[in-house]
C-alpha cells in the first residue's frame, strides 16, 4: 500500500557529496520537508503500522527526529517526548552517553517523561551507526517504559547500525546501501 509513497520519498532525497566532510555522502531530506504532499507521505508511512495500537508516547531525537516525531505523535493522538543533547532540557533529567566515530555524546530525557509500562514508539530521521538509537532506547528503558518499535525514515545499511539495536523491532522506510 505504501510502496508508491516510499518510492516517491526515496526519489526526493537529495545526495550531497562531501558533506559535512570529504568522503561522506549526505542524504538530504529537506526536499521532503518542503513539499507538503511528500511530508504527509513520510508521516503516513511512519504511522501506518501503529494505527489502532496502544502507543503511550512517541519519543524522538534532537533535532531532525523532532520534525517527524511531533507530526507522528499528533497523527497517533498521543504525547511527544523530546530526547535532547545534554544541557538542553530544563527539568530533572536522566542521561545516556554513547560513542561516536570522533568522540562521545550524551543524550537526556526528563525523569517524568514516561511511566513504567508505557508503550513507546522511538523515532529518528536516520539510522547510521546506531549509537543514537541505542542511547535513546536506554533512556526509555531506564524509566521502565517499553519500546514498541524504533522507526526511521532512512537507514544507511552499510553502516550496520541495526546491529546495535537488534533486540528491538526496527522499521526503516527507505534503505540505502
Amino acid at each position: 500500500m505504501h510502496e508508491a509513497k516510499i518510492k516517491k520519498l526515496k526519489k526526493a532525497i537529495r545526495n550531497i557529496p562531501d558533506f559535512p566532510i570529504k568522503g561522506i555522502l549526505f542524504r538530504d531530506i529537506t526536499p521532503i520537508l518542503a513539499n507538503p504532499k511528500l511530508f504527509k507521505a513520510a508521516i503516513d508511512v511512519l504511522c501506518a503500522r501503529h494505527k489502532g495500537k496502544k502507543i503511550d508516547a512517541v519519543a524522538a531525537v534532537d533535532a531532525r527526529g523532532f520534525i517527524f516525531g511531533g507530526a507522528v505523535a499528533r497523527a497517533l493522538k498521543t504525547g511527544f517526548i523530546p530526547i535532547r543533547k545534554k544541557g538542553k532540557l530544563p527539568f530533572t533529567t536522566i542521561e545516556e552517553s554513547y560513542q561516536l566515530e570522533y568522540g562521545s555524546a550524551t543524550l537526556t530525557m526528563h525523569t517524568d517523561a514516561l511511566k513504567p509500562g508505557d508503550s513507546v514508539l522511538l523515532l529518528d530521521d536516520l539510522l547510521a551507526t546506531g549509537g543514537t538509537a541505542a542511547a535513546s532506547a536506554g533512556l526509555i528503558e531506564k524509566l521502565g517504559a517499553r519500546i514498541e518499535e524504533i522507526a526511521f525514515l532512512i537507514e544507511l545499511a552499510s553502516l550496520k547500525g541495526r546491529e546495535k539495536i537488534k533486540q528491538y523491532p526496527i522499521f526503516a522506510a527507505i534503505t540505502f546501501e
